[in-house]
């Protein structure tokens, strides 16, 4: 028998027995010091819509056997697996559909372990006693939902097994079966497709800027404000974009994480000009943010795509996932990916639509995934 238990702080958990347990390994913002930094830079409260609720798993000895990131929402922001459709439903159905319960990392659409399993545990027996544990919290809290969002497929069958509903939706990522150089990546492709990133990426050259990845300590105090001008500046550009961090994150997460965190820049001589903020992954590299001071012709590509992938290579990374959305990551080598979510609903009547609605749409995305002939032409 295991006792869930509810956090509101991620101080409340040791930080060594938080790390400690398995899948945080894989991601540095799975770590222990990424919730502390979006909880102390205050890009977590109840204003921005984030509510800390970290579930915790004991079993009968008092021993940590599993954990997961977990907040109580207002709203749908910063998700990134959207239920703007799902709440409309609700409210036309009289149903309150504000707040939720997400398991969840804040603003990070990465697959990544979403339940953190202690070694020697059985992890379908944590995935039944979460899938319970979630439906029972819904029911003391009085709140409409849970969700648990981009875990990896294992977790999610184990989930969707134990009951909760599972969802598709489709990312582009790059994969590595094993390349020793980005001219083994390369011959994948059509000539024509070779000829033009060979070309985008000469075009950049030629320019005089010089692209370089730089990690850990290498990140001075004055590229870390050049990254936060160039977040603010992309996400200020679209109606859609929202300033989820503030400028204490970026200052604090990147001595906090080290080396979890990359920066490939482009700079023309000495001048920066643009880049983008990654995190780092024991066999996985996430593209975060990106932004530019000027425009430049095929920089985005250079910074965003080419670049990392090159690295990718070099340092026999197994997968680079860029970030949600864009079909035109395909014509750069990115291939159609099927990201997962688990959804608990209360009320049967929604739930109900919800279902018959996820089964189409699975359906639809998997046939999607499974053609992905375009990104090779």
């Amino acid at each position: 028998m295991f006792e869930l238990r509810v956090h509101a702080t991620i101080r409340d958990i040791p930080e060594e027995a938080w790390n400690a347990l398995g899948g945080v390994s894989e991601a540095p913002f799975l770590t222990w010091a990424f919730f502390d930094v979006l909880e102390r830079t205050g890009c977590v409260e109840p204003r921005s819509g984030w509510l800390p609720h970290y579930l915790t798993l004991h079993d009968e000895a008092e021993r940590l056997i599993a954990a997961a990131p977990a907040f109580l929402k207002g709203n749908s922001e910063g998700e990134f697996v959207f239920d703007h459709a799902w709440a409309s439903a609700a409210h036309r159905a009289g149903i309150e559909y504000f707040p939720k319960l997400v398991v969840a990392v804040p603003f990070t659409p990465a697959t990544a372990p979403r339940l953190l399993v202690a070694e020697g545990a059985d992890a379908s027996k944590v995935a039944a006693a979460m899938a319970e544990g979630l439906r029972q919290l819904v029911t003391r809290l009085e709140i409409s939902s849970a969700h648990v969002l981009f875990p990896p497929a294992n977790q999610a069958a184990d989930l969707a097994s134990f009951g909760l509903a599972e969802r598709y939706g489709l990312q582009f990522h790059w994969k590595n079966p094993g390349y020793t150089t980005y001219d083994d990546f390369l011959a994948r492709f059509s000539s024509k497709r070779r000829n033009q990133w060979k070309r985008e990426r000469r075009e950049v050259a030629e320019q005089g800027i010089e692209l370089v990845t730089l990690r850990g300590r290498e990140i001075t105090p004055d590229l870390v404000d050049a990254m936060y001008g160039y977040y603010t500046a992309t996400v200020d550009k679209f109606s859609w974009g929202r300033r989820y961090l503030n400028r204490a994150f970026f200052e604090e997460i990147v001595p906090r994480l080290g080396d979890g965190v990359e920066v490939v820049l482009a700079r023309e001589g000495k001048r920066p000009i643009a880049g983008a903020f990654n995190f780092a992954g024991k066999d996985a590299l996430y593209g975060r943010y990106w932004g530019a001071s000027e425009e430049r012709p095929f920089l985005h590509f250079n910074v965003c795509f080419y670049h990392s992938i090159e690295q990718c290579i070099l340092r026999k990374i197994g997968r680079f996932e860029p970030g949600a959305g864009g079909e035109h990551k395909m014509t750069r080598g990115f291939e159609p990916t099927i990201t997962r979510s688990l959804h608990h609903v209360a009320d049967p009547r929604l739930d109900a639509a919800i279902r018959d609605y996820l089964a189409r749409e699975r359906q639809a995305l998997a046939r999607e995934a499974s053609n992905p002939e375009i990104a090779f032409r």
